[in-house]
């Protein structure tokens, strides 16, 4: 079980809350409403959400949006990591590029599109949850290295992973030397291992961290809206066109866009994704003015886009340009010394969540922890916490409150046939390079041919 996430909802029009009310809260998310910029920052200091959607223009204020750019620096001084998105229907592209530029993570025009929409907040509330669990493990990071003091000043900025294994020193390394710099960067590694999480240390590293930070995620865009998202469009371009719409690579402009799923993007779009990186050049549909943006592009992908690149499915010269400097995340299972450390974070912070006074995990449970595969990495180790928080009933997580199935045994070798011993080294290969296949095959001793052979050959 895990907790909902909290959607706070502001604008001064009562239909137009419910509308929103009624849409979000079909998508499973908990919704509070409020009508007025003072409302908006009580509740914001009050509780914990998960994002704000606000209107930007207030009934003392219908055109300038004045006053919803200061709701919105006030709940940024509230809370930095909170993901803010910003609504208007009388609000310039000025206005809208101002907001981000201020702070907020994207932008709907009314009347929305209700798929837009849920999409915009998804993004945000999964990226928002990232970003916070970042800040709180570079605090607690920087507290067990220094003390205090070191953990106040690591809330007011900068982005560390808590981690102490070996497998993590590089990854720690490499953000602290590429961060100040302009490379583009493609952030590898499986789902749950915290890609936006150092997406947002790396540009929080670079002189861009007083710019915005745009997000698109790849993954949820389908074809027909793809180049409208990135490059936007000019009212008219096409039947939907009721508007110009500003592209993320114009809010972006000035900072960085964070590309996540990468490898999703659809082929017909990937040449005019490689101009702009290329060119800093590009045109929004339907119109024939150049537009020219500085932006540093990090993208993320669990996919092999070597593989993508030989099966013709991603450009190579693209794949050049995105991977400057490739970081690669290791998975939880090969970070091993990690997982108390962060075990127990999550669980201080869970307790407190809950208003459970919780002292620890029992024996039992902390080799669970240990001995479990997270095939899920961090996100399944902070929801196996969360749940055991809930569960618990002593004074200590006993390892029947984590839900895990315990670790199996491997078969004895005398017990397997050569063509399984083959099979399962296979497996345990790709699990370390996660899922890479031309890592697995050097590893191996295979060509990639051979290790393609194999693939096919145990329906892997």
């Amino acid at each position: 079980m895990t907790r909902q996430s909290r959607i706070l909802l502001a604008d001064d029009q009562r239909d137009v809350l419910e509308a929103l009310r009624l849409l979000l809260k079909g998508e499973g998310y908990a919704i509070e409403t409020v009508q007025s910029p003072g409302a908006a920052v009580r509740a914001v200091e009050a509780s914990e959400f998960d994002a704000v959607l606000m209107d930007l223009n207030y009934a003392r204020d219908t055109t300038s949006g004045a006053e919803g750019l200061d709701l919105l620096e006030r709940l940024r001084g509230i809370d930095p990591s909170l993901p803010v998105v910003v609504m208007t229907a009388w609000g310039s592209v000025d206005l809208a590029v101002e907001a981000m530029r201020r702070g907020a993570r994207d932008f709907v025009q009314k009347p929305w599109d209700n798929a837009r929409l849920l999409a915009t907040i998804g993004t945000q509330v999964e990226l928002g949850g990232a970003l916070r669990r970042g800040r709180r493990l570079e605090a607690e990071n920087r507290a067990l290295r220094t003390g205090d003091g070191a953990a106040e000043a690591a809330a007011e900025g900068g982005f560390v992973l808590l981690a102490e294994s070996p497998a993590m020193r590089p990854v720690l390394e490499l953000i602290e030397r590429i961060g100040p710099s302009d490379a583009n960067v493609l952030i590898t590694g499986e789902n749950g291992t915290g890609k936006g999480v150092v997406a947002r240390a790396l540009h929080q590293e670079s002189s861009r961290a007083a710019r915005p930070l745009v997000t698109v995620n790849a993954g949820g865009l389908s074809e027909s809206v793809f180049e409208s998202e990135l490059f936007g469009h000019v009212r008219g371009a096409f039947t939907d066109a009721k508007s110009d719409r500003v592209g993320r690579f114009e809010l972006a402009d000035g900072g960085t866009l964070f590309l996540d799923e990468i490898a999703n993007v659809p082929a017909a779009q990937q040449a005019k994704l490689l101009r702009v990186l290329e060119s800093g050049e590009f045109e929004p549909v339907g119109s024939s003015r150049t537009r020219r943006v500085d932006v540093r592009v990090i993208s993320a992908t669990n996919a092999d886009l070597e593989a993508e690149v030989q099966a013709g499915r991603f450009r190579k010269d693209l794949l050049f340009r995105l991977r400057t400097v490739e970081v690669r995340l290791p998975a939880l299972r090969e970070r091993r010394e990690d997982i108390p450390l962060l075990a127990a974070h999550f669980l201080g912070r869970h307790a407190q969540r809950y208003r459970k006074a919780l002292d620890g995990f029992d024996d039992p449970a902390l080799r669970t922890l240990l001995s479990h595969s997270w095939p899920g990495n961090v996100r399944e180790l902070d929801h196996a916490v969360e749940r055991a928080v809930l569960m618990a009933r002593g004074e200590r997580v006993a390892a029947g409150d984590l839900g895990l199935q315990a670790a199996r045994a491997e078969p004895s070798l005398d017990d397997l046939s050569l063509e399984e011993v083959e099979r399962m080294l296979i497996v345990k290969t790709l699990q370390r390079h996660d899922g890479n296949v031309s890592r697995a095959a050097l590893a191996l001793g295979l060509s990639r041919s051979a290790m393609y052979r194999r693939l096919e050959k145990y329906a892997l």
